[in-house]
């Protein structure tokens, strides 16, 4: 029911969209749905979830947000690998997923992220039990 809700005010151009939502994390027309709130992406060009207790993996569909500039998911209790779909976020200044429970070999893409947009190395690594695969 909700989401024929949200594809309803989508569709007829609501700004309004429900923060509050059981299923995982989508994307919808024009937004993507991480962590129980809508970010346009279009527009989101900062997110700032540090510290606020996230649990379980970094969505890919984090990737689709391309205008951001900043994101922050440091200081979280996040799990799993980094998806390489944050190798898409090609407009970052500011990389920070440090102090988590991520896990694995660093992707090529982020790598590649990491090298081009000169970002912290890390601010990534520092906390994590991830494989340093950048060098």
């Amino acid at each position: 029911m909700i989401r024929r809700l949200i594809i309803l005010l989508l569709i007829v151009g609501c700004d309004y969209a429900p923060t509050e939502h059981t299923h995982d994390d989508l994307t919808f027309d024009g937004y993507v749905f991480l962590w129980g709130e809508f970010y346009s992406i279009q527009t989101t060009t900062y997110l700032n979830l540090s510290g606020n207790q996230l649990t379980g993996e970094i969505p890919s569909e984090i990737g689709n947000l391309t205008n951001l500039t900043e994101l922050q998911l440091n200081n979280t209790q996040l799990t799993g690998s980094i998806p390489p779909e944050i190798g898409s976020l090609t407009n970052l200044t500011y990389l920070a997923l440090s102090i988590n429970q991520l896990t694995g070999e660093i992707p090529q893409a982020v790598c590649d992220l990491i090298e081009s947009n000169n970002l912290s190395i890390l601010n990534i690594t520092s906390g994590n039990n991830l494989i340093n695969t950048c060098d």
